[in-house]
């Protein structure tokens, strides 16, 4: 049975942590599913991890929509919420023809969608249509090219502002909010404010729950490892050396053997070359 919005909330009530993670594709999903981990989130993040762009910016909904429905199509038990990608939420009205074609093409549970107080009104609307919607604050990487790649909430006036769009989201009729790249301690004040769960990312230990990217914890490039994750295995080092030694097998006809190879009756195999002539 599937993971439900009420079900994180039981969590969260019961002070249990969350867990979240992101994931693209079927693979993925399906491995995920074959843990406890409640949450998927089909992040706008594959424009960067497997599309190869430089921000989320460059992805669109129908390739969100894509990967929605490989997601859902390898995993049975987690609430899956894909993301709003860019300049697609702009008016309530657009949100909620969007969100719709999430829900309904995709087949999520949620959508998440970024920003505070200025996008109360959106979310209000897309809840009030049956939509759930997750927040985005902090870091909001489709604004990446506006604030940059670093840590928000560090002054008082932004500290301000960050508290209010979360209440802001959560009187909205938003489920959940993910906090990214905020002081820890800022974190902890807005969860322990809101009655809704929080998901950090770069935020500190005390949010109600936490979501990180499949690459970063999987170590699928061999690149620094971002200050906000940790790296739990160095799959790229692994898989590296399997396809060397698969080429090297390959090249060495070591791979593939007989028992990697279907037969067939000598007998018929005669018959059927009966009729044509060998070349020379």
């Amino acid at each position: 049975m599937r993971v439900t919005i009420s079900d994180i909330a039981r969590m969260k009530r019961d002070g249990e942590r969350i867990v979240m993670i992101t994931a693209y594709d079927y693979t993925s999903a399906r491995i995920v599913d074959t843990t406890d981990i409640p949450l998927i989130l089909v992040g706008d993040s594959l424009g960067m991890v497997v599309q190869g762009h430089q921000s989320t910016i460059p992805v669109t909904l129908d390739e969100m929509i894509y990967h929605v429905r490989a997601v859902m199509r390898g995993c049975e038990r987690p609430l899956v919420v894909g993301d709003m990608s860019f300049m697609t939420y702009n008016t309530p009205d657009e949100a909620l023809r969007n969100a719709g074609r999430l829900l309904q093409e995709g087949g999520c549970q949620s959508v998440k969608l970024e920003g505070g107080v200025a996008f109360a009104p959106t979310v209000r609307r897309l809840v009030e249509a049956g939509i759930p919607v997750m927040g985005h604050l902090g870091f909001t990487p489709q604004s990446v090219n506006q604030i940059g790649m670093r840590v928000q909430g560090k002054d008082v006036n932004h500290a301000r502002q960050l508290l209010d769009d979360a209440l802001a989201l959560q009187e909205a009729g938003a489920w959940a909010v993910v906090l990214e790249l905020i002081p820890a301690a800022l974190a902890q004040a807005i969860t322990e404010r809101l009655s809704i769960p929080t998901i950090g990312i770069g935020a500190g230990v005390h949010c109600s729950g936490e979501v990180q990217v499949w690459h970063d914890i999987l170590g699928l490039y061999s690149d620094r490892v971002p200050r906000h994750t940790r790296r739990y295995r160095t799959l790229a080092a692994e898989i590296q050396a399997a396809l060397t030694e698969y080429a090297h097998d390959v090249r060495e006809r070591s791979f593939p053997t007989d028992a990697n190879s279907a037969r067939i009756d000598p007998a018929v195999l005669a018959d059927a070359l009966a009729d044509h002539t060998e070349l020379a």
